[in-house]
């Protein structure tokens, strides 16, 4: 294992993210609230620390394929170590630093769990850094770091592969990876800017705006208000969360796809995406079918049952009202939602909708060799043969997931003392990046204990990077050579 070039890209990633670490003094200074002191300080602990990894790791910096996993797995590390340094030392918070880790995390990874409370009264620099944490998140900051690299005579595909979500990791957009990557972004950032527009727009003042916009886009659900959406108690501003909450949840490469085609047939023809709206789709009429038929536990159960829907089964976790409250089967129904998740390519969490998508016909096409044992059938995407490999990765994938996800909730039981509807959603929450859970989790995980907090830190990671980019790291084989 070579480390002086993973050293050196990680630390010029770490220098990148430091001056992200700037733009909250700005906000600082602009609403008058003398905040700057934790910024500035998390700057200089960001950049040192980025220049002592670049300089120890001088000499060749020529990348391998299975380097990515590594740097990938230390920058999150990092950017969440020192990314909570200025939730830490903000005076308001008086927190302790494994709560930090967790806040800052949790936005990095778009998780959207939180420890906080009071947050309208917290400062707006810290309440802007919290979102522009998952906006940097959202699709992943080392692919927008890919396409800075090049210019330092770094290849940037191997990062890109071990970051990028969805189970398709090798296909490109452009032939160059830089370009693969300031593709995405242009499509992230030109969502992003009307995103904010539509928010401003329907009633949002300016700062809301951009908050929000970060998050709904990054599918975080961090909030600058403690009532989340809610706050604002408007349908237009409601209707445009569901609208990018759904176009988040898309496959961005399918988004550039149709830009560059100026095609919009482009939607029709993606069998994930039809799966995907057809998912929703069912997700808010039994939600809803739920809340009418109970008829006490909302005045409104299509308005709040539509958006709940939506924002949970895409992994953002924005809340209107208390939907714990509700109907259990409701937002259980939810939750199990959130395991699927977005589309491949997407900001959002879970398995995606891809690999569901493909255990499905897999499933469909073993019920038809039961019935014709000599028979030949093949699963397609479109008009594309889904090779075996793909197949047997999807289920190898699942059952990985399956296993992990069962530990940790026996770990969580056992560290916290938690019932099992409160750990089995806390694990779920944070293993798809969804952030609320249910029970004693519903509103924040500050009374949980510092041990179990850094399970699921762990597990936010692990859903993050999708499990087998950390797992590999464990593997005797990876360190050999």
């Amino acid at each position: 294992m070579r480390i002086a070039p993973i050293l050196r890209v990680t630390g010029g990633l770490l220098m990148l993210f430091s001056i992200a670490q700037l733009l909250p003094v700005i906000v600082s200074f602009i609403y008058d609230e003398h905040a700057a002191t934790p910024f500035v300080a998390a700057f200089s602990i960001s950049l040192l620390t980025g220049l002592v990894l670049w300089f120890a790791g001088r000499g060749e910096i020529e990348l391998r394929s299975r380097d990515g996993f590594l740097i990938t797995v230390l920058f999150y590390l990092g950017l969440g170590l020192t990314g909570a340094v200025p939730i830490w030392l903000v005076p308001e918070m008086e927190l302790r630093f494994t709560d930090a880790a967790f806040e800052s995390l949790s936005g990095l990874t778009t998780t959207g769990a939180t420890v906080l409370t009071g947050l309208d009264e917290l400062p707006r620099s810290l309440l802007f850094y919290r979102q522009l944490l998952q906006w940097l998140g959202g699709m992943g900051i080392i692919v927008l770091a890919v396409a800075v690299l090049p210019m330092l005579g770094i290849g940037g595909m191997q990062l890109y592969r071990a970051e990028s979500p969805g189970p398709v990791k090798d296909s490109k957009l452009t032939p160059r990876i830089a370009q693969t990557a300031k593709a995405l972004w242009y499509v992230y950032l030109g969502l992003t800017v009307t995103c904010a527009g539509a928010y401003w727009l329907s009633g949002m003042g300016v700062f809301d705006a951009i908050c929000y916009a970060f998050s709904t886009v990054a599918i975080g659900g961090f909030a600058p208000h403690d009532a989340s959406v809610g706050y604002f108690d408007s349908v237009a501003i409601e209707s445009v969360a569901i609208v990018f909450m759904v176009l988040s949840g898309m496959s961005f490469a399918l988004h550039f796809t149709v830009l560059a085609r100026r095609s919009f047939g482009q939607y029709a023809r993606d069998d994930e995406l039809r799966f995907y709206l057809g998912a929703l789709a069912v997700v808010a009429v039994v939600v809803i079918v739920v809340l009418l038929l109970d008829g006490t536990a909302t005045t409104r159960p299509i308005r709040e049952g539509l958006f709940q829907a939506v924002s949970i089964a895409t992994t953002t976790g924005f809340t209107t009202t208390d939907y714990g409250a509700w109907p259990m089967v409701a937002p259980v129904v939810m939750i199990f939602a959130a395991f699927a998740g977005g589309c491949a390519g997407s900001t959002a969490g879970g398995l995606k909708m891809y690999r569901v998508l493909l255990i499905y016909r897999q499933g469909i096409r073993e019920i038809r060799r039961l019935i014709h044992p000599n028979g030949i059938f093949h699963i397609k995407f479109g008009e594309r043969l889904v090779p075996d490999r793909v197949v047997d990765a999807v289920w190898g994938f699942f059952a990985v997931y399956l296993i992990v996800f069962l530990s940790m909730v026996c770990v969580v039981i056992a560290t916290a003392n938690l019932d099992f509807l409160s750990a089995f959603s806390a694990v779920a929450a944070n293993l798809n990046n969804l952030g609320p859970g249910l029970g004693d989790v519903a509103q924040n995980y500050q009374g949980i204990p510092a041990a179990t907090k850094w399970v699921l830190m762990l597990a936010m990671l692990l859903g993050r990077l999708e499990i087998f980019t950390l797992l590999v790291l464990f593997a005797p084989q990876y360190w050999k050579s």
